[in-house]
């Protein structure tokens, strides 16, 4: 898209924003868009409509919308209403204390859950297996289920730990 005239490129400094929070979102398994678009939300001094972000970053609007859904679910962003403006327009949580507590109990939490539940069923399926194998998989489950007890009690202590 850097070939279409309307979109307006970013400034170094907003360039290496947009690069910072790219880099931070993959290393959490999120999309490349989520981090270019929580960027410029994040370094701009005013808040953002979905139009700016999609001729800022050259990105689709089907992108953007998808993006913004993510940074409102994941609460890194919020709507702001500009009187006179009917457009929707996002500003930055910039709090990562919130921000970072807010990912663990929102989408970290809900793994472990799912996890223990994993565990069991697992647990349950090696009834039906045959000796060696049997205690193979037992010792194996074994170790998920410790490894799944310290994720559990580790979570909300880190959440706490990081809202001091």
């Amino acid at each position: 898209m850097d070939d279409n005239p309307t979109v307006t490129a970013l400034s170094e400094l907003e360039a290496e924003a947009v690069a910072l929070f790219v880099r931070l979102v993959q290393v959490l398994g999120l999309p490349k868009s989520i981090g270019q678009i929580y960027g410029l939300i994040y370094i701009s001094p005013k808040p953002v409509s979905m139009e700016d972000i999609t001729l800022r970053l050259g990105i689709s609007l089907g992108s953007a919308s998808q993006g913004l859904r993510q940074l409102r679910s994941l609460k890194a962003i919020r709507v702001t209403f500009i009187p006179g403006q009917r457009k929707d327009h996002y500003l930055p949580e910039t709090e990562f204390r919130k921000l970072i507590s807010n990912f663990i109990e929102d989408q970290v939490r809900p793994h472990i859950e799912v996890g223990q539940a994993a565990i069991d069923h697992m647990e349950k399926l090696t009834i039906e297996a045959p000796e060696p194998e049997a205690a193979h998989y037992r010792a194996r489950i074994d170790k998920l289920r410790r490894l799944h007890t310290i994720a559990g009690s580790a979570t909300p202590a880190l959440a706490k730990f990081i809202n001091f």
